[in-house]
């Protein structure tokens, strides 16, 4: 049966990204443990495996994040996206342009874009039609070592000037995450503190609650 598309959805909360896996139903039993713990979005992100297990992996996740009317974003490839008619797509600065994603994606899907440590590239993210924009690293990260640092206190500048969405990611733990949620986070990108806990469900739960806790 036809997975239904969420029409909208606005970024907010624990922003959950999956790590490479190539183990399917493992990846699927700890995403569905992080989406009972309360995430708000989950990003598809596999960058160690085939082009037939991707498109696999992410129509599954799609699957699964539909029962819980959570959305599934992919990373870096609008084709995939598209083929699985998954929410959206987040774009980093080497990949299609915001506006160029916009004219291809159905109306209502989402699209996030990278911005790093640069306010401008954010300003102009959300110009061309991005409903969130993802600053970071902010720590070592796992995921991207190579990462240029940002100061928590662009966090702030962006909130004073923006409308999209604020994300923050890189190297987020849940010993640090709080000062995110305190600083004008609208959401957390958090992938490998959450899928290598040893209880991901609580751990996502632990994530979840920050922000209830700052409403």
């Amino acid at each position: 049966m036809a997975v239904r598309p969420l029409i909208s959805h606005k970024i907010r909360g624990l922003y959950a990204i999956t790590p490479d896996s190539g183990n399917t139903g493992e990846l699927l039993d700890k995403t569905q443990q992080v989406l009972a713990g309360g995430a708000q979005c989950i990003q598809y992100r596999n960058k160690s495996v085939d082009n037939a297990l991707r498109k696999k992996q992410a129509g599954l996740l799609l699957q699964l994040c539909r029962k819980y009317a959570i959305p599934l974003i992919v990373n870096d490839d609008i084709d995939l996206a598209i083929e699985i008619d998954a929410d959206g797509v987040h774009v980093g600065r080497d990949d299609i342009s915001v506006s160029d994603a916009r004219k291809f994606l159905k109306r209502g899907r989402i699209i996030g874009a990278s911005c790093y440590n640069n306010l401008d590239l954010a300003i102009e993210a959300e110009k061309q039609g991005a409903d969130y924009v993802a600053f970071g690293a902010f720590f070592s990260s796992v995921t991207k070592p190579e990462a240029t640092p940002v100061s928590i206190s662009l966090i702030k500048q962006a909130r004073q000037i923006l409308t999209a969405s604020v994300v923050g990611i890189g190297g987020i733990r849940l010993i640090n995450a709080a000062m995110f949620v305190h600083n004008g986070c609208d959401a957390i990108a958090v992938c490998s503190d959450l899928f290598q806990a040893g209880n991901v469900r609580i751990r996502a739960a632990q994530y979840t609650q920050l922000f209830a806790e700052n409403l």
